[in-house]
């Protein structure tokens, strides 16, 4: 039997709850930290930590207990570590820590999950609208031809600017109102950040969207059913774009989640 839109949905909104609520999941991030040439300490981790030219290095003694994934013993010296936009990243292991290099715009730092965060330990779910199919449209994507177009610079939310790479709009007709979209292009098609009447208010401050690949003619489909919270809703230390110009629809999208529920 094939489930139905709004069975598939209940499973999306079921994987998404049991994804954040992992114990390396995005409720246990406790920290990301910016590193420097330098060595330098960070907090509440042993060994000395650095960026060079490779990636993310780390100098620590075997009693440390830091170890990185796929090696047989505890790092004893110095080792480079690839940052999670490497083809073969690594992380590191301390204990029940999760420890990621990240490297965002030319930037590395560390990032630290830890199971027992408070965020973590408090959840008690999302909160979202009901499904509602009215708010699963058809789309038309229409690419930027302009090289110079395919990247706008955005506030983040850790309070700094950065430049956001976009492929080209999404058009769409949905509750009424005819709109366009400003989407990036991802492995598996469309994604967008997005804002609406409901942000800040009933839902998140903004939240993001995927779209399947368009064929050959441009067609996809828009679901809101799927708007979901970005990462930085769950922990502080995530660095998500706000939405673009153009991406604050003026209407309120009733539609899919709207909240981090604590206990």
């Amino acid at each position: 039997m094939t489930a139905t839109a709004a069975e598939e949905w209940k499973h999306w909104s079921d994987r998404r709850a049991a994804t954040v609520s992992a114990p390396h999941g995005q409720l246990a991030l406790t920290g990301t930290y910016w590193l420097e040439p330098g060595p330098t300490e960070v907090p509440g981790l042993p060994g000395a930590w650095w960026t060079d030219a490779e990636g993310v290095r780390v100098r620590a003694a075997a009693a440390d207990g830091l170890t990185v994934a796929g090696a047989a013993a505890p790092v004893d010296g110095e080792v480079l570590l690839r940052p999670d936009t490497d083809p073969a990243p690594d992380t590191v292991s301390l204990g029940e820590l999760l420890l990621v290099p990240i490297e965002r715009e030319g930037e590395l730092a560390l990032r630290v999950f830890d199971p027992a965060a408070p965020r973590r330990s408090s959840f008690a779910g999302i909160s979202a609208y009901s499904y509602a199919p009215e708010w699963a449209v058809p789309a038309v994507f229409t690419p930027f031809e302009d090289e110079r177009a395919r990247a706008v610079v955005v506030p983040n939310a850790d309070g700094k600017e950065r430049p956001l790479a976009v492929a080209g709009r999404i058009a769409f007709t949905v509750a009424g109102e005819h709109r366009t979209l400003t989407v990036s292009g991802s492995a598996d098609g469309l994604s967008g950040v997005i804002a609406d009447a409901t942000s800040g208010r009933d839902t998140y401050r903004f939240r993001f969207i995927t779209l399947p690949a368009p064929d050959a003619d441009g067609r996809t489909v828009l679901d809101l059913n799927r708007a979901y919270l970005p990462p930085c809703a769950f922990a502080d230390h995530f660095i998500c774009p706000f939405p673009p110009p153009g991406n604050r629809l003026d209407f309120p999208v009733e539609a899919g989640e709207k909240q981090v529920l604590t206990r």
